[in-house]
């Protein structure tokens, strides 16, 4: 069996020059990600705007990603059954019909169309990312396998950090509807670039031809589960993104944070235009952070079990402080500091856990696998950002809700450092 790759530049660059498939799919990644971002912005300030309410910031996330710990399990058997590269395409021309129906949104009286959309694009998303994620160790080596882990978490932060930035000045200077139209068009250009892909998808041999309604037989699901039940460290090691969920309270944090506390004012800026600048600013300081997390970690840990385990330990370590810092801070310049450290070490997290479930796993289970690792992650996403809505609204304080952030984030970090860092 070949080493394990050395992990640098010159290797990102390796895999992305050589290797066909991949390149498409992470173009692919790039465009649409880069746009969910320009999106994103501008939706939550759109939120602001029409209701106020921190509260409407935490259901429209949870109807952002509890949907896909509804699907996630169902999601898992289709990625098994069916191809993954056409679950990828499918999904994506169905997120641009959805997301195109958001320009009809034009005054408070409507955002409660917001709700059934974000939930019904959710749904797709919870089917697109399990398999996005399972194609990886088919279209590239098993020794480049954290490598294209890397570079995917590393777009993804760094995809967080432009869209971010560029959305809200998008936002400002070309509008909403021209921001969320850019979006929309993206999700044509990553079907089409996945539909391109070439790859061998050995899930699907021997299967007997499967009916859609195979999807909803729960029997695969249940063999997925006994899978996981079977190895404790796979288990432990599932649970761990959904230690990283407790962080999703950032969700509404950061837009209110935006809005009331670091808002960027500059000659002409109305108010909505300073808190959209603001919010920018704070998504970009997060997409920094979850870039230089694994760019800096990965090739310390390569794939060294040892160190992959113990690298998810700091990170929750540096993304707790990261919040009870934040929570007694009023410069912007080290709220920015203390977001790229928090969230730095949440990628790190995010990254290591992947890398080691694919190299744990059988390619037959690997869907059920990863929709039941992001079944986890949401349901924990869902119930901290929804609390944090829910108790600004109520009148708790800003900062206290903050470093109670970090003090439900530190739950994980002491569990992984007890069961997680035990030796095999």
């Amino acid at each position: 069996m070949p080493g394990p790759t050395s992990i640098s530049m010159r290797s990102y660059w390796r895999l992305l020059r050589n290797n066909r498939n991949f390149r498409r799919l992470w173009i692919a990644q790039v465009v649409s990600e880069t746009g969910d971002w320009f999106y994103m912005v501008a939706l939550y300030a759109m939120l602001l705007e029409f209701t106020g309410r921190a509260e409407v910031l935490g259901i429209a996330f949870v109807l952002q990603v509890l949907p896909q710990a509804l699907t996630g399990p169902i999601a898992g058997v289709i990625n098994d059954h069916f191809s993954r590269k056409r679950v990828m395409v499918f999904t994506d021309i169905a997120r641009f019909l959805i997301i195109s129906c958001v320009l009809f949104i034009r005054s408070a009286s409507q955002v409660w169309m917001i709700y059934p959309l974000l939930f019904i694009e959710t749904v797709m998303w919870g089917l697109f990312e399990p398999a996005r994620n399972s194609v990886i160790p088919n279209v590239v080596s098993e020794e480049d396998v954290i490598v294209a882990n890397t570079v995917s978490s590393t777009t993804w932060s760094v995809n967080l950090f432009l869209g971010a930035a560029l959305g809200g000045i998008a936002a400002v200077w070309l509008g909403r509807d021209l921001t969320i139209t850019l979006d929309v068009m993206t999700f044509l250009v990553s079907a089409w670039l996945i539909a391109g892909m070439k790859f061998q998808e050995p899930h699907l041999q021997g299967l007997e031809h499967i009916r859609l309604r195979d999807a909803i037989n729960f029997a695969p699901m249940l063999d997925g589960f006994r899978y996981i039940a079977r190895q404790p460290r796979m288990l432990t090691t599932v649970l761990v993104k959904a230690g990283m969920g407790l962080s999703g309270a950032s969700w509404v944090l950061f837009p209110i944070l935006g809005r009331q506390v670091f808002p960027i004012f500059r000659a002409g800026f109305t108010t909505e235009k300073a808190a959209l600048a603001g919010i920018s600013a704070l998504m970009a300081a997060r997409g920094l952070g979850s870039a230089l997390g694994p760019a800096l970690g990965a090739p310390w840990a390569q794939q060294n079990f040892r160190r992959l385990r113990y690298g998810i330990f700091l990170g929750f370590l540096a993304s707790a402080a990261g919040y009870w810092a934040l929570a007694f801070t009023h410069t912007a310049w080290i709220a920015y500091l203390e977001i790229i450290g928090s969230h730095a070490g949440s990628a790190v997290v995010w990254v290591f856990s992947t890398t080691l479930l694919q190299l744990m796993s059988e390619d037959k289970f690997r869907g059920r696998l990863f929709s039941a690792e992001l079944a986890c992650c949401t349901i924990t996403l869902a119930a901290t950002s929804f609390a944090a809505g829910y108790a600004l609204d109520r009148g708790v304080a800003l900062n206290t809700v903050l470093f109670c952030t970090g003090l439900i984030i530190a739950v994980p970090w002491l569990l992984w450092g007890a069961v997680g860092l035990k030796k095999d």
